[in-house]
Parts: structure tokens; sequence; C-alpha cells
């Protein structure tokens, strides 16, 4: 073993949030999960492997080792899984990069933060509740709101976009994509707040 080189062991946690089973596959509150799905595509990796209340795969990613999950708690529970994940490998919480839907932003638009607060994100909450910091770093894909979001936003949520919204998502998952190996690449999220936002 050399010295002072970090040879194994993830250095990053990258979380796609979600909920799983095939009536929410397709719905806005699975952007992680279809940006996780993508990120494995393009690495060549199966999300497959179940530890941590979780699906999961190894793969170096922006140069360090990786760990990728789609927590399978339901969304509510997403920070158990991360939770989990961080303590096992000993992993801060400025390693652990989140990557969800948003409904205060556009379709398609996509937008990195370093740190914040949940906006009102269930998922988001309970991760900053397991991990006692908001200080991680995020990817948001944009979902649009309801026009009428104080009644319909569950079913907004939880419904499936539009044709015209899916083709805007699909890019927006790339673009997500190419984020989150930017922040990776970096060890933080200014170059690429730069570049994506």
């Amino acid at each position: 073993m050399l010295l002072g080189k970090k040879t194994s062991g993830v250095e990053w946690l990258i979380a796609g949030l979600g909920n799983p089973g095939e009536k929410y596959a397709r719905t806005r509150h699975n952007m992680g999960f279809l940006t996780a799905d993508l990120l494995a595509e393009r690495e060549h990796v199966k999300i497959d492997r179940i530890k941590f209340k979780a699906v999961t795969a190894q793969v170096t990613f922006g140069g360090h080792r990786c760990l990728l999950m789609k927590p399978q708690t339901y969304m509510n529970l997403s920070g158990e899984a991360v939770r989990e994940a961080a303590q096992f490998y000993k992993i801060p919480a400025e390693h652990v990069l989140v990557i969800y839907d948003d409904v205060s932003l556009p379709v398609g638009k996509i937008r990195v933060r370093p740190s914040g607060s949940a906006g009102g994100h269930n998922g988001i909450k309970n991760i900053i509740a397991q991990l006692g910091t908001e200080e991680f770093p995020r990817v948001k894909i944009g979902t649009g709101a309801p026009s009428d979001p104080e009644r319909d936003m569950i079913g907004w949520v939880i419904g499936e976009p539009s044709q015209q919204d899916k083709k805007l998502l699909l890019d927006a998952f790339g673009r997500a994509v190419d984020a989150a190996e930017r922040i990776i690449e970096d060890g933080g999220c200014q170059r690429a707040m730069n570049q994506f936002n």
C-alpha cells in the first residue's frame, strides 16, 4: 500500500432520488432515479446491488470512486439510505451529491447548489435530518409546477410529464450527469454552477 494514497473505498456518494415501483417509474418525482439510470448507462454499470436500503453500483466517475444509489425507502425516507452508505464509507456530507426533481424550476432547467434548505422537498428534508446538515451538493431538475399548487401538488409530482416535457427532461438528465461529473472532478460546485445554472 502506497503511503498517503487512498487506493480503495468510495470517495463520493451520488444519490438519485425517486420512489420505487412501476407505478412511479416515469413520474416527475423520479427525475433523480432516471438521471442515475442515464449515468449508469453512460458508464456501462448496472444499478442492481441491494445495499443500504437502496439499489447501488460502484463506478469510477469524474476521476473518483463513487457509489451510485437509488434509495428504495420511498422519497420521504431517502435520508436513511444516504446516511447508512455515508457512514459505512465515512463519506463527508460535502461529498454526498443528491440529484432530484424541483417544482420551483421551469421544466428541463437544471440548477447546481452546494447547500441549502429543503425548499419543501420531502426527500431533501429527510436527508438534511439524517445527515444533520444542509451542506451537501445538489443537482436539481426542474419539472415546473401545476397551475394551482395549493390543490394539485401531490398529483403533479406523482404524475407523468407530457410528451413535450419529456423531451426537455431527457435533455436535462444529460446535463445533470455532466454537472455531477464536473462537481466530482472539481471537488466542489463553483465551476458547475457557472457552467450549468
